[in-house]
């Protein structure tokens, strides 16, 4: 079975997109400024940022939250891929070994148990 390629961001690829998904639509300059420092180059800024139609001459080339993939792609697509190779990787696909994981080792107040707790339930009890 074929599994469908999931999207991998390196960390400058992921600052840019939280920019581009924040705002939206960017340019490259806007990009660069919320980056802060160090300042970036345009030329690297841009190379990660796509093109939207009809950028041309003249006027302020803009980017939509797009990875190096003829498509856009949302937060959550990300995310969900992202987390989900990194669990393929690093814990053989076992979400318990991850949440595991998680567990012990960062810290996890009550209200953050409380709400793991909820989710199960609510797992649960769907059909």
């Amino acid at each position: 079975m074929d599994k469908k390629p999931g999207i991998r961001l390196g960390d400058l690829q992921l600052r840019i997109m939280r920019v581009l998904w924040d705002s939206d639509a960017a340019t490259v300059s806007e990009v660069q400024r919320q980056l802060g420092r160090p300042p970036l180059a345009y030329t690297t800024v841009a190379h990660d940022v796509a093109q939207t139609r009809g950028a041309g001459a003249g006027r302020p080339f803009r980017g939509r939250p797009q990875v190096p993939l003829p498509r856009a792609v949302s937060m959550p697509e990300v995310t969900r891929s992202m987390t989900g190779d990194l669990v393929d990787r690093l814990f053989d696909g076992s979400l318990t070994d991850a949440v595991s994981h998680l567990l012990d080792s960062r810290g996890v107040s009550a209200d953050e148990l409380d709400r793991l707790e909820r989710m199960i339930q609510q797992r649960k009890s769907k059909p």
